[in-house]
């Protein structure tokens, strides 16, 4: 469980989107004119909704998810399965994930260092951000390689030894379609986002699925996340983020 229970942090999700005209590369004053990714401004969030997970071992886990969030500073989370007890909960700071498994009576408490180390995966509260709400998933940079094609963007990032591609709309400046990998192979992940709804004038995907290929001791491990929101509440007073192990 300790797989799925890692697997529900790293979230995030995610959505297929194609075009057949032949891409066209932007110089440096064209990107500055025409690329305008949105990203999704709030202090405080709060959403509820239906999560799926589906493990390497055949494993189906269903039930309902609460998620709140306060930017640049903490991402919580609890799912809770068909009979209505929380199964799961976790919270994501600057430094660290942490997770209460309640039915497998396990804790987890891992570093994003930690992370890196043990799952190949690299992951940090800025990024997880960008994933949940849609956003490209690095700063862009003149270094950053930024195409067009029809109705989509196309931009590579490499960052630590990652790599990023994103597909983003030019209609509403999101990304709908996100892959990543290291650089060696050791940790991947794909997202993608098929529909979006106005939450505070802003575009915001209510519906996610992310694919994660990750190390584990058993070795390579492969999890899916369907997310899909119901309820989604823009706030501008605090929320609380209770967690204790």
């Amino acid at each position: 469980m300790i797989k799925g229970s890692i697997t529900f942090l790293i979230i995030a999700a995610i959505f297929l989107a194609g075009c057949a005209k032949k891409p066209i590369l932007y110089t440096s004053d064209e990107i500055m004119e025409e690329f305008r990714p949105t990203i999704f401004e709030f202090e405080y969030i709060s959403a509820k909704g239906r999560i799926v997970l589906e493990e390497s071992n055949g494993k189906v886990t269903k039930g309902t998810i609460s998620l709140r969030a306060k930017k640049d500073s903490v991402v919580w989370f609890s799912i809770t399965p068909g009979l209505g007890v929380e199964a799961i909960r976790g919270m994501v700071t600057e430094e660290k994930m942490r997770i209460k498994d309640r039915i497998n009576g396990e804790d987890i408490n891992i570093s994003f260092v930690e992370m890196l180390d043990r799952y190949g995966l690299k992951l940090d509260l800025p990024l997880m951000q960008n994933l949940l709400f849609a956003n490209v998933p690095q700063e862009f940079s003149y270094r950053d390689r930024l195409l067009r094609a029809g109705k989509y963007f196309e931009l590579t990032q490499i960052r630590d030894g990652v790599r990023y591609h994103s597909r983003v709309s030019t209609s509403h400046g999101k990304v709908v379609e996100l892959t990543s990998n290291t650089l060696d192979d050791k940790g991947s992940f794909m997202a993608s986002y098929p529909t979006f709804e106005e939450v505070n004038g802003q575009p915001f995907p209510n519906k996610m699925l992310l694919k994660l290929s990750f190390n584990s001791p058993e070795g390579i491990q492969n999890a899916i996340i369907h997310l899909e929101f119901s309820r989604i509440d823009y706030l501008t007073e605090p929320v609380s983020f209770p967690f204790h192990f």
